[in-house]
């Protein structure tokens, strides 16, 4: 296994997230192309009714998109969402390029989900078609 790349962005909580606070925990990283759209809706609904499966296995769950904290700030409160919603705007899909989860060409991110262990190693990528929506049993089973 793979060290995670360590990141520091922005929230909608406003908060500064880095990987490296996290560290005892698994944490969930949800690439996810944009807010408001519609597989990304449906997805984060699944999220929001999951988190307290993902809670209970001690992980954290993530969402990352090149939209702005402003965009995310919004899509959370419509959906009720939590958990943290990462602003990789700037430089756009810098964080999600580290990953390799970044479509230059498109300026959106992949679809994908990054499990990442305790210790901070990447244990598990899943990666999804842009109109296909994540599968959080696939992701749950494999914490």
């Amino acid at each position: 296994m793979t060290i995670a790349p360590d990141f520091e962005l922005k929230g909608h909580d406003d908060k500064t997230h880095k990987l490296s606070d996290y560290r005892g925990k698994k944490v969930i990283l949800a690439f996810y192309p944009l807010d408001f759209s519609p597989v990304c809706t449906n997805e984060h609904a699944c999220f929001v009714n999951d988190l307290p499966r993902f809670n209970g296995a001690n992980a954290v769950v993530l969402g990352v998109s090149v939209d702005s904290v402003w965009a995310h700030k919004a899509f959370a409160k419509h959906m009720g969402i939590e958990y943290p919603l990462l602003a990789d705007f700037h430089p756009k899909g810098g964080m999600s390029e580290k990953y390799g989860l970044y479509y230059a060409d498109k300026g959106i991110t992949h679809r994908a989900t990054v499990v990442i262990d305790e210790e901070g190693k990447v244990a598990s990528v899943y990666h999804y078609d842009i109109p296909q929506q994540r599968n959080n049993d696939e992701i749950l089973s494999a914490l």
